[in-house]
């Protein structure tokens, strides 16, 4: 249950960056005992898998603070971010230091669909999101939120790791903040259209 709980936090973090939990994982792996990652994962842990995901993280940073740019980056992101979901979910729960279940082990397609769904879910939240915020901020909210976004995929990948228990808290915490904030940007905005007061 605590490994399930690890991956499906890990995973929503993949929904927002792809990038974020994929080092955080590697480099808690690579330089802690916290996580053992079984052999077929260990891969995620090389000095090469590092770098490219720093080069592959630096560049999403960038590319996500600039309006319009990060619609289309997202529409790039529809594969990888549901796909790195499956991977760490799938790997996180196969370590053998998260659980003592030996199911999830046995079983790790189980842990690639949940990887992939809740990483899914996540990311098409956000990228129904951003569209919507770039035009009732005319743009200027984008390196905020995208901000946001790397701030919520760290603390969500850390507290997944280092406090699974709180990933649910965390995930309906981020679900209640995007809706709030995409249901205040679509009021502002039919206010401003209707002559209203734009403070709602």
């Amino acid at each position: 249950m605590i490994a399930a709980l690890t991956g499906m936090g890990l995973s929503a973090a993949a929904g927002l960056n792809a990038y974020i939990p994929f080092l955080i994982v590697a480099l808690v792996a690579r330089f802690t005992d916290v996580l053992t990652l079984p052999a077929g994962y260990q891969w995620i842990e090389s000095g090469w898998a590092i770098g490219i995901g720093v080069v592959l993280l630096l560049t999403e940073v960038f590319l996500d603070k600039i309006p319009v740019v990060d619609t289309v980056n997202d529409v790039v992101q529809t594969v990888i971010r549901p796909a790195m979901g499956g991977l760490i979910f799938a790997a996180t729960t196969a370590a053998s230091a998260l659980d003592s279940s030996t199911w999830m082990q046995e079983h790790a397609w189980v842990g690639v669909a949940l990887g992939v769904v809740v990483s899914g879910l996540v990311h098409s939240g956000k990228m129904a999101a951003r569209p919507v915020i770039n035009l009732g901020t005319v743009g200027t909210g984008a390196p905020i939120v995208s901000t946001a976004e790397d701030g919520a995929s760290l603390g969500l990948s850390l507290v997944a790791i280092f406090v699974p228990v709180l990933v649910i808290v965390a995930l309906a915490l981020l679900l209640w903040l995007g809706v709030w904030v995409v249901l205040r940007l679509r009021r502002r905005r039919r206010d401003r259209a209707g002559g209203g007061p734009a403070y709602a």
